[in-house]
């Protein structure tokens, strides 16, 4: 999908799990790409705690982690939106993604949630799934282990050893959205 232009303000939403047990794990992609992004642009070191999260303003775009469980992500978006005054259309969603291979980072609006309880707590919550989502592939589980242990495992030496490629990648596209 090609570049898409946003109407200001807009919302940029990082998924992920708090805490040192989750820091390094697939479902915190949204968090790791976050980081990523707050390092190529220094100027967001403005974090303010609101929203069941954390926010940084960068002219009209902002950035926010909630700080809830991921199943629990929509109350910090919504309360967020609500601020800000910024229509669903207007948030983008940066979350894993067992549905594309591990590596592939892909820009969507809309579409289903692949059973992402984040997601649907979006959904649920901003009463749409017409949000736009940057999604990183972190692949699907071998068949002898559950989704929700694979997604809140670590990555394999493997994928270690690519993850700053995708981390860049998705930023990058971050920051065409931002105009940056």
């Amino acid at each position: 999908m090609g570049f898409i232009i946003l109407s200001m303000p807009y919302l940029f939403v990082f998924l992920g799990n708090p805490g040192p047990l989750y820091r390094q794990t697939r479902h915190n992609c949204g968090w790791m790409v976050c980081d990523r992004l707050t390092q190529a642009l220094p100027q967001l070191d403005n974090w303010q705690s609101k929203f069941h999260g954390l926010f940084a303003k960068r002219q009209d775009a902002v950035l926010l982690k909630p700080q809830t469980f991921m199943n629990e992500s929509g109350i910090s978006v919504q309360e967020a939106c609500r601020f800000f005054n910024i229509k669903a259309g207007d948030v983008v969603v940066v979350h894993d993604d067992i549905e594309l291979p591990f590596g592939e980072v892909r820009l969507q609006s809309g579409g289903g949630l692949g059973g992402h309880n984040g997601l649907r707590s979006v959904k649920q919550h901003l009463g749409t799934d017409a949000f736009r989502r940057l999604r990183i592939g972190v692949g699907r589980p071998p068949a002898v282990i559950q989704v929700s242990d694979y997604v809140l495992g670590r990555f394999s030496p493997t994928e270690e050893s690519s993850l700053d490629r995708v981390m860049d990648e998705a930023a990058g596209k971050l920051k065409d959205m931002m105009g940056l």
